[in-house]
């Protein structure tokens, strides 16, 4: 195992590409592992890694092509991200881990919940990610953002979208400086693997409820995606008693910054909630 130091990250290859990463703390609590959406990186949970060491060893990691946006690398998917996370994982010779991740990172994540087993991932958690089958709204944002001729005021319809009515200074500059170093190759590509997700799995709950293993899972959120959000979920979970939701109050997309204090809380009080019950 080969890592260097980059700038504050530690850097690894795997599956010949750039993994970089951190790790917080070293507490006797689970792993929590910290994983962004798309066109993100760990300055996502600037705010919350530190609490979170306070009980547990934290592992933020940046996906292949999300540490340096001035590079492009090769076409890549969920399954090529969750091969890195487990190769970090293995490297590292973290045994167990409750992945976190935000957004359409989801979908990585349920791919390394499903493929490591109940085992090696007891819980999960996700973070503002869209449960619902896909929209006819949200289908035109992602095809209009594949397009090179519209993606650039398609994604400022989607930062001023998340963003909702907050002037939230953390969440406008992970949109205005963070996220939008990223151009269109990231962006395209992006959009293009979150339509292929939707068109498989027809939607997160669809997908988790697919899991070969089922194990507790919740979903902590503040941005409804549609009317009726709560009871969609809430139907779900009477009938998979194994999942639960958690609504933060916050007006973005982006409760890790908005509300990090409650999002620590929310983590904290299902982990160990569920460790609990496993003993």
């Amino acid at each position: 195992m080969n890592i260097q130091e980059k700038n504050t990250l530690n850097s690894i290859e795997m599956n010949g590409q750039e993994i970089t990463f951190d790790i917080h703390g070293d507490a006797d609590g689970p792993v929590i592992l910290l994983l962004s959406g798309w066109a993100q990186d760990h300055r996502l949970f600037k705010h919350i890694v530190e609490p979170l060491s306070k009980r547990h060893k934290v592992l933020r990691m940046n996906y292949r092509g999300h540490t340096d946006p001035l590079t492009f690398p090769e076409d890549f998917g969920p399954s090529d991200q969750a091969d890195d996370i487990i190769g970090v994982l293995d490297a590292l010779n973290i045994k167990q881990v409750i992945p976190v991740s935000t957004s359409h990172g989801g979908w990585a994540n349920m791919e390394i919940t499903d493929r490591l087993g109940i085992e090696r991932i007891p819980q999960t958690i996700v973070i503002d990610w869209i449960m619902i089958e896909a929209t006819g709204e949200f289908v035109k944002s992602l095809q209009d953002i594949r397009n090179p001729n519209t993606w650039f005021q398609a994604r400022r319809d989607l930062f001023n979208h998340w963003i909702g009515i907050s002037d939230n200074k953390d969440v406008k500059d992970h949109l205005d400086i963070e996220m939008a170093s990223w151009g269109f190759d990231m962006w395209e590509r992006s959009c293009r693997r979150i339509e292929e997700a939707y068109n498989y799995w027809s939607s997160p709950l669809k997908r988790m409820k697919a899991l070969e293993e089922k194990r507790p899972i919740v979903h902590i959120y503040s941005q409804a995606a549609v009317e009726g959000y709560e009871d969609i979920q809430q139907k779900f979970a009477d009938e998979n008693p194994w999942f639960d939701f958690k609504v933060i109050k916050g007006d973005t997309h982006f409760p890790t910054l908005e509300s990090p204090d409650a999002v620590v809380d929310r983590i904290n009080e299902f982990v160990a909630a569920h460790s609990l019950v496993s003993k």
